[in-house]
Order: C-alpha cells, then sequence, then structure tokens
C-alpha cells in the first residue's frame, strides 16, 4: 500500500488570505504567499482586479521589472520539455523552488508553458496576469496565434518533436506529485491552473483545444493518483485509531487518539479539496470534450477516463462513468473504438478478479452497476462483433467473453448465438476470440476432476461429455465442411480437449455405458471428421486454407511440441485404426477421412515401437476397402495412404510395397481378362461385364494417379478399349472418361520417366507416338454424343497441348524438343467450337443443369464451365493456339460479363503483354465478328440506336479502357487496330453504286470508341490512311448514312482531337484552371472558328497521304521519364513542317498552327482527370449511350449548354444552331 507522510497540525494560516478560485474569475492572485507550506481553509470570494497581487511584496514588483527574464524563464521550460533529455523531477524541483519565492512570477512561467505548448507565439505578460480576465486573456492569444500552419507540438512531426507528448505528459504528472503535501491545497495554483485550462478546452483553435484537453485530463490522472493515496491514508488512520480504541482502558493511549482524528480529519478536508478539483475538472473539460468534433481529442477523454477507472475503481467504477464510455461505441471513428474496448475489458476484467477474492466485498456492487451499464449499450457491443474493422469485431468478442465468465444471465442466448457462427470466420484472429467464447459458454461448467481419484481415461474421462457437445454444436451449425475452421478457432484455448485422441477413440470403438446414449451415425461421422482435423492441426501447426498467409516460422517449444504430439498420435493410431477401418469398412464417408490418418503419422515408430503386426493389419485393411468399394473418393484415399507408406526412407518400404504390387498385380490381370472378354466381336456387352470392367478401371485410375503402373503397359488396353468405343458408338459413359483419365496418366508417367534424362531414344519415340495416338483419339471423342465424354476428352487435350507445347524444352531440357506438338487448324477449330457450344450458354441451356434446380447445382455447373474457359484461354496466353482464335472468346466480354468477366479480361491482360499488336488486331476482329452477325441479323439499313449496335459500341468503349491511359505503351497497337478497322469499313462497296455509303460504314462509329487512345500525331496520319478510302464525294456527303464517317474524321483532324480529348468542356466547368490557356485573340470568334473549320472540311481532301507506318517507322525523339507527358506534343522534325495543301485548299486556319501547339503543350486532359481506369469507366457508365439522338441541336443533343463559359477546345459551345449537328458526333460519342 502506498503510504503518504504525516501531515503537520500545527499549520499557521495567515488571516488575510480570503479570496479562493471562483467560476467568475479565471486569474486571482491571493494574497500571503507563505501560505504555500501548508492549507488553509479560507473564505470565498473574489477581489477587484486593482486588488491583485496586494500584499504580494517584493514578487509583485518583480513581474514588470523582470519581464524579458521571465520569458526567458518560459522558453527554457518549454525548450527542456520539449527536448526531454533532463530529469523531469529536477525541472520540476527548480519550479516549485520558484514558486515559493514568487509564485505569481512562477505561475506566470506555467501559464505560458501551455501556451506555447499549443504552439502560440503570443506571451502573458504580467500587467495581461493582473488586469485582464481568462477568456480576454485566452481572445488576445487567439489573435497572436500563428494560422499560417495548422501544425502544433503535438502534431507536428520530426524528431525534436517525436517524445514531446511523452515529456509533456511526464512534467504535468511530476508536478502535482511533487506538489502533493503543500501546494496544491493552497487555493491559487490549481485554481488558476484549472481555470486557465478549462478555458483553453472551450476555444475554437484546434490547438489550445488539443494540447489543454491532454494536459487537463493528465492533470485529473495525477489528482486521482492522489485521492488514491489520501484514501489509503484515511483507511489506516481508520484502523489504527480502532485498533487503539479496542485496548483496554489502561493500555489505551488517550493523545495517540486524538492525534490520529485530527489526521482523519485533515485527510479528510484534503480528500474533500481533491474531489472538488476534479469535479471542476471532469464537468469543466471532459463533459465537454469527450464528444468534441476531432477524434483525438475525444480519444484522449475516453482513455483517461480508463485510466481513473483502473487506478480508482471504488471512485470510478460505476455506471455514472461508464455511461460515457458505452456512449462513445457508437463512434464510428476507428481511433478510439478499441480504447473503449480496452475500457471495457479492464472493468469486467477486475470484476473477474475480484469475485475470486474474498477479501473483497465490494466486488457485488460494482457488478450490479456494471450489468445495469452493460444492458444499456449490450446490443452495440453484440452488433460490433460484426464490425468491418476485424480489430474492433475481436475487441468486442474479447469483452462479451469478459462479461459470459462474470455472469451467465447477461447475455441472452440470441446473444450468444450471434457470436458462435464467427468461429468459421476467415479472419483468425476474430474466429480465435469467437472459439474462445464458445469454449467459455459450453465448457465454463465443465467438473474439476478429483487428484485423489484415480485419473479416468476414455469414454469414462470428463472430456468425453465435452468432445460430445463439440460433436453436437458442430452438427447444429450446419457447416459439415468446416470442421478445420471450428478446430483451428478453438485450437488454442481448447487444445488439451482437442488432443484427447484416446477418448475420441474410445468413443467410436468402445460399447456405452450403462445408461448413457450411444452416438448416432451422423454423430459418428462427425467426430471422425473433428479427429481428423485436430491430427492435421497437430502435425502441420498451421492454420487451414484460408485464414493464414503462409506457414510461420515454429518456435524450438512448438517444434517439440509438434514432435511429441505426432510420436503419441501415431503409438494412438497405429494400434486403433485398422479396428476402426474394420468397424467402418463399408462406410465410404468414414473411410475416406480414416485413410488419411497415415499421413500425418510419424512412420519410424512403426519400426521402433514394434508395431509390425498393426502394420499388416493395416494393410489387410486397406486391401480390403479397395476390393469393396468402387468410390472415387475412397479409392483415392487409399491410393494416397499406399504413397504416403512407400516412403523408402523407412525401413517399412519393403513390407508395404510388396502388398501394393501384389494388390496392382491383381487389379491389372483381372482388367485385361475382363476387357478381353468385354470387347469379343460379335456379343453384346452385358451389364455385369461392364459394371466389372469399370470398377476395376476406376480402382486402376485411383491408383495410377500417385503410382507408377508403366511396367503394367495399360495404354495398349485402354487405347484398345477407347478405339472400340469410337467404331461401336455404345460404350458406357463412365467407362470411357475413366479410359480416358487412366491413359492420361500413362502419358504423364512416361514423360516424368523421360524427363530425366536417364531413358533411352526407342523411350522417346514411344511416347511421341502415344502422344499423338492419344491426342487424336481425344479429337474423335470431341464429336461424341455425350456432354460428359466431350468435356472430359477436352479438358485432357487442353492439359496435353499444354505440357508438350514449345515450352516443354525450357529450362535446359532441349532433348525433349521431339515431343513438342502443334495443334492443326481442324484441332484448334474443333476446341473453339466446343467453347462456343459448351460454355457461352444460358443457364437454362445446360443439359448437365438439367433438374438441378438448387442453387447448388447450379454453381457447380457454372464452376465447371468456368473451367472449361479457363483451360482453354491457357491454350492463347501461351500461343498454344492461334491468337486470333480470342476474338470469338473476346466478344462474348459483355453478355457473359458476371460469369467470365474476369476470365476473359485476364486473358486480354496476357495476350497485350505477349504481342500488342496481334491482340489489338483480335479485338479489332471480335468487333467486326459482331458487326456481321448484326448485319446478317438486321440487314444493312439497319437503326444505329438499336440495342445491337448500341452493344457493340459499349464492347468497343470496354475494350478502349483495357488499353490503359500510357499512349506510348499502346500506339502501335491502337495505330494498327485503326488501320484494320479502316479497312473493314470500306471493304464491302455498297451494291447500289458509289454515291451509297460502303456496307460497313458505320463500323466507323465503333472504331471513334479507340479515337482517344491515339497520340496527336497519330491522329493525324490515321486520318490521312482515312482519305485514301474516300471519294470527293464522299467528303462532300452531309446525309446522316454518312454521320458514322463525319464522326470518325472529326475525332481524328488536328483541331478536332483537341476537342475530343478535353473530358474539361463536357463534364468539368468551364472555369477550369487545369489547362491554363492562354488568351485568344479577339479574331478568333466562335463564328469565325466555326466557318473556317466548316469550309475546311468542304475541300477536297483526295490528296496523297503517307502509309499508316509513317509514324510507327520513324525514328522519333524517345520520352524520358522526367518529360512526362510534355514529349507526347512535340512534334519530331519531319512533322513539324507537313507537306501543305494545294492553295486553293487551304483556308485560313485560326485554331492551327503553332499557336495552338504552344496553348496544348500540356498533359492530356483525359490523363489529368481520370487518374485510373476505374474513374473512366464510372463516368463513361454515368453517360447516356444512345448515340443517334442527332436531330436535336447541338445545345440539347447531350445537355443544356447554354448556361456555360465558351470554351474552344469544345467544339459544342462554338456551334450555331443553325449548323448541322453531325459535325460534333464523334466528339460526342467519345464523350460517351
Amino acid at each position: 500500500m502506498i503510504a503518504a507522510p504525516e501531515l503537520q497540525t500545527d499549520f499557521h494560516y495567515p488571516q488575510d488570505t480570503d479570496t479562493r478560485f471562483s467560476s467568475d474569475t479565471d486569474f486571482d492572485d491571493p494574497d500571503g504567499r507563505s501560505a504555500v507550506q501548508g492549507k488553509g481553509k479560507v473564505k470565498k470570494g473574489k477581489k477587484a482586479p486593482g486588488e491583485k497581487g496586494k500584499g504580494a511584496g517584493k514578487g509583485a514588483g518583480r513581474l514588470n521589472g523582470h519581464h524579458q527574464e521571465n520569458g526567458m524563464e518560459n522558453v527554457m521550460l518549454f525548450e527542456v520539455v520539449k527536448l526531454g533529455k533532463s530529469a523531469m523531477q529536477s525541472v520540476v524541483d527548480d519550479w516549485i523552488e520558484s514558486y515559493k519565492h514568487d509564485r505569481d512570477t512562477a505561475l506566470l512561467d506555467l501559464i505560458n508553458f501551455f501556451i506555447q505548448c499549443s504552439g502560440c507565439k503570443g506571451v502573458v505578460s504580467g500587467e495581461m496576469f493582473r488586469h485582464m480576465q481568462n477568456s480576454e486573456i485566452i481572445r488576445k492569444m487567439t489573435e497572436e496565434f500563428d494560422e499560417d500552419s495548422g501544425d502544433y507540438p503535438l502534431t507536428m512531426a520530426g524528431p525534436q518533436w517525436k517524445k514531446f507528448k511523452s515529456s509533456f505528459c511526464e512534467f504535468i504528472g511530476v508536478l502535482v506529485r511533487q506538489c502533493q503535501y503543500s501546494i496544491i491545497y493552497d487555493e491559487y495554483m490549481m485554481d488558476t491552473v484549472i481555470s486557465l485550462l478549462t478555458g483553453l478546452s472551450d476555444s475554437q483553435v484546434r490547438a489550445f483545444r488539443h494540447t489543454s484537453t491532454l494536459a487537463a485530463m493528465k492533470l485529473m490522472t495525477a489528482l486521482v493518483n492522489v485521492a488514491l493515496n489520501l484514501s489509503i491514508n484515511m483507511d489506516n488512520t481508520q484502523r489504527q485509531y480502532e485498533a487503539e480504541r479496542n485496548k483496554m482502558i489502561g493500555k489505551r493511549a488517550n493523545d495517540r487518539l486524538e492525534l490520529l482524528l485530527q489526521k482523519r480529519k485533515e485527510l479528510q478536508e484534503n480528500q474533500d479539496e481533491i474531489e472538488n478539483m476534479m469535479n471542476a475538472i471532469f464537468k469543466g473539460v471532459f463533459v465537454h470534450r469527450y464528444r468534441d468534433a476531432i477524434a483525438e481529442i475525444r480519444a484522449i477523454c475516453i482513455e483517461e477516463i480508463g485510466v481513473w477507472m483502473k487506478m480508482y475503481s471504488d471512485a470510478f467504477l460505476n455506471d455514472s462513468y461508464l455511461k460515457y464510455v458505452g456512449w462513445t461505441l457508437h463512434d464510428k471513428v476507428r481511433l478510439y473504438q478499441p480504447i473503449c474496448y480496452n475500457n471495457w475489458h479492464f472493468n469486467w476484467g477486475f470484476i473477474v478478479t475480484d469475485s475470486l477474492n474474498t477479501k473483497n466485498n465490494n466486488w457485488m456492487n460494482i457488478l450490479s452497476g456494471l450489468i445495469v451499464c452493460h444492458s444499456l449499450f449490450q446490443d452495440r457491443i453484440v452488433s460490433m462483433t460484426l464490425d468491418k474493422e476485424y480489430d474492433v469485431a475481436v475487441q468486442a468478442i474479447k469483452l462479451l467473453t469478459l462479461v459470459l465468465h462474470s455472469s451467465d444471465e447477461v447475455l441472452t442466448a440470441e446473444d450468444c448465438e450471434s457470436v458462435y457462427h464467427l468461429v468459421y470466420s476467415a479472419h483468425r484472429p476474430v474466429a480465435v476470440a469467437a472459439g474462445e467464447f464458445l469454449f467459455k459458454k459450453l465448457f465454463s461448467h465443465r467438473d474439476i476432476e478429483d487428484d485423489s481419484m484415480p485419473k479416468r481415461r476414455g469414454r469414462q474421462s470428463l472430456n468425453a461429455n465435452l468432445i460430445k457437445t463439440t460433436v453436437f454444436f458442430f452438427l447444429e451449425s450446419e457447416l459439415h465442411e468446416h470442421a478445420a475452421y471450428l478446430v483451428d478457432s478453438m485450437w488454442d484455448c481448447a487444445s488439451e480437449l482437442l488432443k484427447d485422441w484416446e477418448c475420441m477413440i474410445s468413443l467410436l470403438l468402445d460399447e456405452p455405458l450403462p445408461g448413457e446414449e450411444a452416438l448416432t451415425d451422423r454423430q459418428e461421422t462427425a467426430l471422425i471428421e473433428i479427429m481428423l482435423c485436430t491430427i492435421r492441426q497437430a502435425a502441420e501447426c498451421h492454420p487451414p486454407v484460408g485464414r493464414g498467409t503462409g506457414k510461420r516460422v515454429l518456435t524450438a517449444k512448438e517444434k517439440k511440441t509438434q514432435l511429441d504430439d505426432r510420436t503419441r498420435m501415431t503409438e494412438l493410431f497405429a494400434v486403433a485404426l485398422p479396428p476402426l477401418l474394420a468397424k467402418y469398412s463399408v462406410d465410404a464417408e468414414k473411410v475416406t477421412n480414416l485413410l488419411q490418418l497415415p499421413q500425418f503419422f510419424d512412420l519410424e515408430i512403426y519400426t521402433t515401437g514394434r508395431l509390425e503386426k498393426h502394420l499388416e493389419s493395416l494393410l489387410r485393411q486397406i486391401r480390403e476397402i479397395v476390393e469393396k468399394h468402387t468410390d472415387t473418393d475412397v479409392l483415392e484415399a487409399c491410393s494416397k495412404t499406399y504413397h504416403a507408406l512407400c516412403s523408402e526412407e523407412f525401413t517399412i518400404f519393403n513390407r508395404v510395397d510388396i502388398a501394393r504390387s501384389q494388390l496392382l498385380d491383381e487389379l491389372v490381370d483381372k482388367f485385361n481378362r475382363l476387357l478381353e472378354d468385354f470387347l469379343q466381336e460379335g456379343e453384346d456387352p452385358d451389364e455385369d461385364d461392364a459394371y466389372q470392367v469399370l470398377s476395376t478401371l476406376k480402382r486402376i485410375t485411383a491408383f495410377h494417379n500417385a503410382h507408377d503402373l508403366s511396367k503394367w503397359d495399360l495404354f495398349t488396353s485402354n487405347y484398345k478399349l477407347l478405339n472400340t468405343g469410337i467404331e461401336n458408338g455404345d460404350m458406357p459413359e463412365q467407362i470411357v472418361i475413366h479410359a480416358l483419365q487412366c491413359t492420361h496418366y500413362v502419358i504423364l508417367w512416361h514423360l516424368a520417366k523421360v524427363s530425366e534424362g536417364s531413358c533411352k531414344k526407342e523411350d522417346m519415340v514411344t511416347l511421341r507416338k502415344q502422344m499423338r495416338a492419344f491426342c487424336l483419339m481425344c479429337q474423335r471423342y470431341l464429336a461424341s454424343v455425350n456432354t460428359a465424354v466431350k468435356e472430359q476428352a477436352f479438358t485432357i487435350l487442353c492439359d496435353l497441348l499444354m505440357i508438350f507445347s514449345h515450352q516443354i524444352i525450357s529450362g535446359g531440357r532441349e532433348i525433349l524438343e521431339p515431343l513438342v506438338y502443334t495443334p492443326e487448324a481442324s484441332l484448334q477449330s474443333e476446341l473453339l467450337s466446343f467453347i462456343l457450344d459448351h460454355v457461352f450458354i444460358d443457364q437454362d441451356e445446360d443439359n448437365n443443369s438439367t433438374g438441378l434446380d438448387d442453387e447448388a447445382g447450379k454453381i457447380e455447373a457454372l464452376h465447371k464451365r468456368r473451367n472449361l474457359l479457363a483451360a482453354y484461354c491457357k491454350l492463347i496466353i501461351y500461343n498454344v493456339v492461334e491468337m486470333n482464335t480470342g476474338a470469338d472468346i473476346f466478344k462474348q466480354y459483355m453478355r457473359y460479363y458476371n460469369d467470365y468477366g474476369d476470365i476473359i479480361k485476364e486473358t486480354m491482360s496476357k495476350t497485350r503483354q505477349i504481342d500488342k499488336i496481334q491482340c489489338a488486331k483480335t479485338l479489332i476482329l471480335s468487333l467486326q465478328q459482331l458487326f456481321n452477325e448484326m448485319l446478317s441479323d438486321l440487314g444493312p439499313g439497319f437503326d444505329r440506336s438499336s440495342s445491337a449496335f448500341c452493344g457493340i459500341k459499349e464492347l468497343a468503349r470496354r475494350f478502349s479502357l483495357t488499353f490503359g491511359l500510357d499512349q506510348l505503351k499502346t500506339r502501335e497497337a491502337i495505330a494498327m487496330l485503326h488501320k484494320d478497322g479502316i479497312e473493314f469499313a470500306f471493304k464491302e462497296p455498297n451494291p447500289q453504286g458509289e454515291g451509297y455509303p460502303p456496307l460497313n460504314l458505320a463500323f466507323l462509329d465503333i472504331l471513334s470508341e479507340f479515337s482517344s487512345k491515339l497520340m496527336r500525331q497519330d491522329k493525324r496520319t490515321v486520318h490521312m490512311y482515312l482519305e485514301r478510302f474516300m471519294t470527293f464525294q464522299m467528303a462532300l456527303q452531309r446525309e446522316d448514312c454518312w454521320l458514322p464517317l463525319i464522326s470518325y474524321r472529326n475525332s481524328l483532324q488536328a483541331g478536332g482531337d483537341d476537342d475530343t480529348m478535353s473530358v474539361v468542356s463536357g463534364i468539368s466547368s468551364r472555369g477550369s484552371t487545369i489547362r491554363n490557356k492562354k488568351p485568344k485573340p479577339e479574331s478568333s470568334s466562335s463564328s469565325e472558328v466555326w466557318l473556317n473549320r466548316d469550309q475546311s472540311m468542304q475541300t477536297p481532301v483526295m490528296m496523297p497521304s503517307p502509309h499508316l507506318t509513317s509514324t510507327v517507322m520513324r525514328d522519333t525523339k524517345r520520352l524520358r521519364p522526367e518529360d512526362s507527358y510534355m514529349g507526347v506534343y512535340t512534334m519530331p522534325p519531319e512533322q513539324q513542317q507537313p507537306q501543305p495543301p494545294p492553295q486553293h485548299h487551304a483556308p485560313p486556319q485560326t485554331r492551327r498552327g503553332s499557336g495552338l501547339m504552344e496553348d496544348d503543350e500540356e498533359p492530356i486532359v483525359e490523363d489529368v482527370m481520370m487518374s485510373s481506369e476505374g474513374r473512366i469507366e464510372d463516368l463513361n457508365e454515368g453517360m447516356d449511350f444512345d448515340t443517334m439522338d442527332i436531330d436535336l441541336p447541338a445545345s440539347k443533343n447531350r445537355r443544356e449548354r447554354s448556361e456555360l463559359k465558351p470554351d474552344f477546345f469544345d467544339p459544342a459551345s462554338i456551334m450555331d444552331e443553325s449548323v448541322r449537328t453531325t459535325h460534333f458526333l464523334g466528339y460526342d460519342a467519345f464523350q460517351r
């Protein structure tokens, strides 16, 4: 216990100090500095301002005479605290000595210290201190505050401010601690400081409010510590008094009794003084600042009230203070939700601790208050277990666990159930916290085993009922595929229970005790699954998939525990596993889980523990299970068990290898014999024979997955079986599927042996022949009428083409070059046809999902189709098939976006990384295919506002977004895309004559979606390439059927590209300063500009133009990183002086020439405004995609523009109502 020194009882107080702290007085200066030596009760009152300092003598006069010195002292005190290098106690002692000598000067130093700690440059002078009220001083300091920067010491960064907060808080704590026996009771220093901090905490200046709130809260914490010490001294004094009074009269010391009474009275007076100070701080600062607008200030208040509750629980641990913590649980700022939970954790943790402490009889009263307060905020706490911030959810669950530990009646069943399901959360800390809650709730009433009684084992142990409870909970949760997550959640708190494998074995094998209810079949299945998960967790020591970032490094203690657990589980289950397999040999689900146990054994124990007979029994049981079952999961589990036991590093290898070889010999002999009978000519296959062939083939296929069966030459028999199925067409579906899979394994094992490099040349030739023959066989089965067979053949074909592609020789394996297999065009065509027929279908058209009305069946069917598409897309990505075959895949991007959008988008991204130009050609090919399909359905005279055409335009826009914002990287690809698109648009002439537009001309409207991705010089080149396909009459046409050509030309013209790229003019305000344009000359009026542009459009355009590759092949200056986008607009020397057209075709262009280039030398607005593809996509998707409302005036075609300021880079703002709106269609399409 902390005991304060006894206080003197013969203090003499001056009679003229009648001033006391008042809410009406900010800085009172009571008389009598000698009162610092003790505490006295004085009358409340207030002196007039002119009477401040009266009687102070010399100290008061020094305020004015030593103002500069006073300022230096302020700086020194602030600097010392800022540096934090000196011992804080010595700094405080120096200040106390100064206070004893001249308390006004010292107090002024302290006031200025708080002002400077707030970042204010002003200084409170002695004159201000004597004659100005508190509010007036704060207003004066606010005026002198530096508003140039929002930083102040508590928020400043840098090494000199790193420890400022801790030093500042330490100074306040040490100050109160050193003054706790005398100065704080002089009714001057503390009253003045509290009044100052209260006023500053109510300031609108954040720096004042933040700093003063922190100081006030730390001052309150220090006072709480003083109050606690006084309370302890009062209790000690009372006990001493009671002990002395209970003595016999002859031995009782009356003088000591009087001294103890006087001491207790003084302590009580001091306690009252401290409580008054704490009430002033709490009501003046805390009550207002705990709900401050600034989260950091709120956090300070809530954090400190938690400290008070921990420090002085008898006074603060009640609903009067807990309500503030509860209210702040609704705060959405993540900063101090954990602080609130820490406070609640302590409160309930205090109750849990004191409930076990029989000496503390007050805990029941505190508990009742906590329960009342908790009930008010219980719903909020329970709801925050699902908070999106995982650490907040963890704290909420831990708090509920403490509540549960304190009282079972606080939480309702609904509250508990809302936490139970979190044991299956993917976030491990949340799951572990929920697992601890579950363990406390379900297993808190477990009996304590008597040490004097012999320890019970098996189903008679105390853990038997707890294990049953775990099984019941697992079954009731109805998440039977997530046992591993349940085990992992409870592993940290209930590992002893979960590793009681002896009890689990007893529950499964032993007969139930009299009166005990036996486990049902469903419960036994769940128990075996949980038992397997506990063994895996103990052996691998890492959480299940989805709950960890990877295997962490185990500590030495964890490694020792892991080894001990593996040894113990092997010793137990080496003996118990054969009886378990024998008991449940006919149950496929139970056997599948039990057969996985040997994978986690320490197999050396079979030899060191002399358990060979149990190994023989295990091998017999596995053999019997293989003979009994045809289920694929069971057979694969048997295969994996043999593979785990057949490890050459262990001495049991020979024994297991012999058993495995005997089993496989019998299976292969049986298969060959059955197959020979099954394939006899002239006989129809019997169902029993087909079943025997299928079951044997299933067993062989399952074992061939993990074991090399090359010596049995299974390729010949399986190929013969498959060939017969092709010829006759009546082979059962499952036989064909497993024969294909088995042959696939034969090829892979043969390749693995050849890859080792020790094979003969004949083996390489044999493998090449077998592989090509098998690929041809799979190709033939793609035409099968059975969907499951076709899917199996397609999957295997994709795998083989990937494995035997040109990449097989990478990594120094050139020896395998003869095995490289390139699919022929016919095979590629069949693979693509399969994808189009079986993947890009509606859900209702899927034959495999017929009758599967449940959601799970539909999801499974979709998952299968996604795997098929992914298998084919891998062939495109790795250049196994031609990239242009991806056009049929890419064109489905919009229609099947929800089902396959991620796969198609990733395929486009990977193909672009391989070959940008070829990828661009593939994208434009997909659009051309869709356009041709639309023409065939709607005819040449289709409406461009139709949903089909708008869908193609939207797909083109999506394709355009995938090219990103870096135009340099995609320059050649975009140019090639436009070249192919232009050629396609003019490819089919109109049969009605040259006066009519080509049949594919509307494709230019689609192609204009990519114009924004062209660089400026490339736009001019593409425009000239476009003019090569145009006739003189085309340039003069203005009918609606020619609108695609007009809009596309506008998007490519030199003046038009600025408008095209100007997203600002169409979307942001017209007064934007992003471009920082130079002022336009008055001669360039809007009407004049439009006139000149209109004239230029109507001039003949049939002039010689360079090829499209001119800008691609030209040796242009490469951009440096520091040039940013400026180089995009820097024309190479060859293009700075383009060949001028004939003079009569060159009207004056007010927006052309060097002046335009000078004005435009800045980043493209698209790049500036759109920082990511997502923003562009959101912008475009918010637009109207109906591009055919072209008969409206320009001001109404998109939106009303009359109120917008003129923007010379926005064609719509300079168009006259009388002018046709077709000129703007290209830009309108771009903006959409």
